[in-house]
């Protein structure tokens, strides 16, 4: 999107990419499906960015969801919105995105070389003149660093630009995992690998205090849980446990009802099927799976009938049901997290230009910089929009 957008703006630009090919973590993003962009407002797009959001107002407003739907739709590529606002290539493949790119960009007669590593940043004055790429200097007026964070390394997105930076002087938050999977205690999970649950609400409490709370889908997995309740909670999680505080999830699989109706509704049950076994009676509750990890949590006997079960057992069943708690041990490494958290001190860069205050003629655009969203199109629309203001201001610097 730099590289198009200061072409676009009379500039003479090459892409210096490292990988044999463009554009790879593009094309797994949103599970192959590319979520391009959310159409939230202006107001609650930048809230999905906690801490961070203020600083891509700018751009932003240089370009925003309607203009990125707009621009990729005047390059080919049909789009649709899906549940919450989120947008999708019509197609469901996230290549489509990338070739749709790719034929801007050869409109456009931007070179794009592969198989290239940028191995150093020159600079002269305090400006940039170049870079050293495969052991020789290739010398420009601008230099736009997009390399992208950590997460799927496997794509390319090692950290390059974080080492790139710190070396001309950028002070570099200290970079972990984000909207990444979460590691839970005991073995039960495993158990339930892939069980996906649907409408619950996920209460996140630190040191014994609640901190957080989302509502929607949860998944679990051999390791643990993920699902965008998870993703969504995992920043302040991963913060949280590596400043060695005590992390938990309460899991209310019964939202829709409060105490008092959801034990009118188990005595309701349990007087409808009086003598099954409780392992049988539950299934109208829960999903299979999930069954015996209630049972063996709550200390309910898989065949004891409702006509035996004392109030106290029905309510620690009700209890249970609101609060399943889950401990928190860990999380899992970058090669699964979808951004990265940290990177470029955003301080250090103009939210006006994404130029370097430290360097002049030197751009930042994307994960590289300390900016991170909520899961959702979030990220991507702020990749587009900074790398759009980057290049259309590099292209100035001719």
């Amino acid at each position: 999107m730099a590289a198009g957008r200061a072409a676009e703006c009379g500039a003479v630009v090459v892409i210096l990419e490292k990988m044999k090919q463009v554009a790879r973590k593009l094309c797994i993003s949103g599970k192959g499906r590319c979520n391009i962009t959310n159409m939230a407002d202006m107001t609650a797009f930048i809230d999905h960015f906690p801490g961070t959001g203020r600083f891509l107002r700018s751009a932003f407003s240089t370009l925003f969801n309607d203009d990125l739907v707009s621009f990729f739709e005047n390059n080919g590529l049909k789009v649709v919105t899906e549940r919450g606002g989120r947008v999708f290539p019509a197609s469901g493949k996230a290549p489509d995105v990338k070739a749709s790119l790719m034929r801007w960009l050869q409109s456009l007669n931007v070179s794009v070389q592969t198989d290239v590593t940028v191995s150093s940043l020159l600079t002269e004055d305090g400006r940039v003149t170049g870079v050293i790429a495969g052991g020789r200097s290739i010398m420009a007026d601008a230099v736009i660093l997009a390399t992208g964070g950590k997460s799927y390394p496997a794509t390319g997105s090692t950290g390059d630009g974080y080492r790139l930076a710190k070396a001309v002087g950028h002070r570099i938050v200290p970079v972990r995992p984000a909207l990444v999977p979460l590691e839970t205690a005991g073995r039960f999970t495993g158990r339930m690998n892939d069980l996906n649950l649907r409408n619950i609400q996920v209460d996140l409490s630190v040191d014994g205090r609640r901190t957080a709370r989302q509502f929607g889908e949860l998944v679990f997995a051999s390791f643990g849980v993920t699902g965008p309740t998870i993703l969504t909670l995992s920043a302040q999680v991963v913060d949280a446990l590596d400043a060695g505080r005590n992390v938990t999830l309460s899991l209310d699989l019964k939202p829709a009802l409060d105490e008092k109706k959801l034990d009118a509704r188990l005595i309701r049950d349990f007087s409808k099927r009086p003598v099954e076994p409780m392992h049988s009676v539950l299934r109208g509750l829960l999903p299979a799976p999930l069954v015996p990890v209630c049972l063996g949590m709550t200390g309910i006997r898989r065949e004891r009938k409702p006509t035996e079960m004392k109030v106290e057992e029905r309510r620690r069943l009700g209890n249970w049901l609101k609060n399943f708690p889950l401990e928190v041990t860990g999380y899992r490494p970058f090669s699964e997290a979808i951004v990265t958290a940290g990177g470029i001190d955003t301080s250090e860069v103009d939210p006006r230009t994404m130029e370097s205050r430290k360097v002049a003629g030197l751009y930042l655009a994307g994960e590289v910089l300390d900016v991170q969203g909520d899961t959702g199109g979030y990220n991507l629309q702020a990749a587009f929009s900074t790398g759009w203001m980057a290049g259309a201001c590099a292209a100035v610097r001719r």
